[in-house]
């Protein structure tokens, strides 16, 4: 017996290769669960050969997604560069029902043909991050579908109704008089068949999945697989460095935004936001990112940081080259200078060919509400005309070309004539 346990115990110490996997699994993960599991798993797969299955279900509940979103395919990346196998579910069945996690009332369930068009560009946008050639794309309808009325039944009579109700969202709207659906069960459930459907080893999710996610371990060891280990991300703070990133609360970096943009809001988040972001969002080593934490404290300026990742994630949704630009643009703004990109449009002079006040020409080209606020802005020294700064309100402009600016965002070439 002690020899047989001496063996098993050498089979399981885990080589340095596994070690980096679990340290690479465990960076900026909210919780991995059961980790021993995970371990088992891990040198398992190294022993045989055998890529570990990893599941990321998402639901195309909208065409677009934003940073929040990628924290999930970043880890599910790092997994994928570890050698495992990629699934990335795209739950067309699950949208139907509508996922109830996190919500105070019943989710309006979507159409096919909009669950079928976010789809399409939910995956394209999900491929910036992820390596299209080594990622396996399923849709659950695919066993879903096939159930039917009778396997339904028999799926649903493996949990009962008080262990679903001990779920947060559930147990709160049934105390508050808020009316639950019998079709948003069918949520969770389905969900975790998928995971039975798939033979998956992990799935990953945000924290607010974490029912759905153990669904998935309950149903598989009911029909007789091995339980999943279920990994989950952190909600990401957006903008303002307090609430988690939101279109609805306009704290958002989406992936399809344009280049300059991206760089200019990634340079607007804090200095102490900025690591856990690092954290979340770079594929930079951990021993590399806290080198160069230990620069910045050491009196490196944290712009440099900032600027560097900002880079990083304008680069991958993007290009290098378009990240190079988006700095240059940011520098040119900063010194009051031009944009290499910037609005065009042709306008009048005035009646009989005259030049056009500086204040009516602001206005007739949008870039303010009246030519009070025009005046106002120049009486602060907020407008430019070709990188000169405006100081007399009565100046104006005959026929030409000029880049007007306003504030340090605002630029537009006028042709008048």
């Amino acid at each position: 017996m002690t020899v047989n346990n001496s063996t098993e115990n050498k089979q399981l110490e885990p080589s340095d290769q596994v070690k980096h996997a679990m340290q690479t699994t465990l960076r900026g993960c909210d919780e991995l669960i059961p980790q021993d599991d995970w371990l088992k798993k891990l040198i398992r797969s190294e022993q045989t050969g055998t890529p570990l299955r990893i599941k990321l279900g998402l639901d195309p509940t909208a065409p677009d997604i934003h940073l929040g979103h990628t924290v999930v395919l970043n880890k599910l990346r790092q997994l994928q560069d570890l050698g495992h196998t990629v699934i990335f579910l795209i739950g067309d069945f699950t949208s139907l029902i509508g996922d109830p996690s996190g919500r105070n009332s019943t989710r309006p369930p979507l159409t096919a043909e909009q669950i079928r068009f976010n789809a399409e560009t939910y995956y394209q946008q999900a491929s910036k991050v992820l390596d299209p050639a080594r990622t396996e794309i399923r849709y659950n309808s695919e066993w879903c579908d096939q159930l039917g009325a009778r396997g339904m039944i028999q799926l649903a009579a493996r949990y009962t109704v008080a262990r679903m109700m001990e779920r947060n969202d559930f147990h709160d709207r049934f105390h508050a008089g808020n009316s639950i659906s019998v079709h948003e069960f069918l949520y969770p459930l389905m969900q975790g068949y998928d995971s039975v459907a798939l033979k998956s080893d992990m799935e990953l999710g945000g924290t607010d999945q974490k029912f759905n996610l153990l669904m998935g371990r309950h149903l598989q060891e009911e029909y007789g697989q091995e339980p999943q280990c279920i990994l989950t991300m952190p909600l990401l703070e957006g903008l303002d460095g307090v609430e988690k990133m939101s279109k609805s609360k306009h704290n958002y970096i989406g992936v399809t935004e344009e280049a300059n943009t991206m760089f200019a809001k990634v340079l607007s988040i804090s200095d102490t936001l900025m690591w856990r972001w690092y954290t979340l969002l770079s594929f930079r080593g951990e021993a590399e990112i806290a080198a160069l934490r230990a620069e910045i404290e050491a009196g490196r300026n944290p712009k440099d940081a900032k600027v560097a990742l900002a880079k990083e994630i304008t680069a991958r949704f993007h290009s290098a080259a378009a990240a190079e630009a988006a700095e240059q643009d940011f520098i040119n703004r900063s010194k009051g200078g031009i944009p290499d990109q910037i609005d065009e449009r042709s306008l009048p002079l005035a009646e009989g060919g005259a030049a056009v006040g500086i204040g009516a020409l602001l206005k007739q080209a949008g870039l303010t509400a009246s030519t009070g606020e025009a005046n106002r802005l120049i009486d602060g020294g907020g407008v430019r005309v070709d990188s000169q700064v405006v100081s007399d309100k009565g100046l104006k402009l005959s026929a030409g070309t000029y880049v007007l600016q306003v504030g340090k965002r605002k630029f537009l070439r006028v042709t008048l004539g």
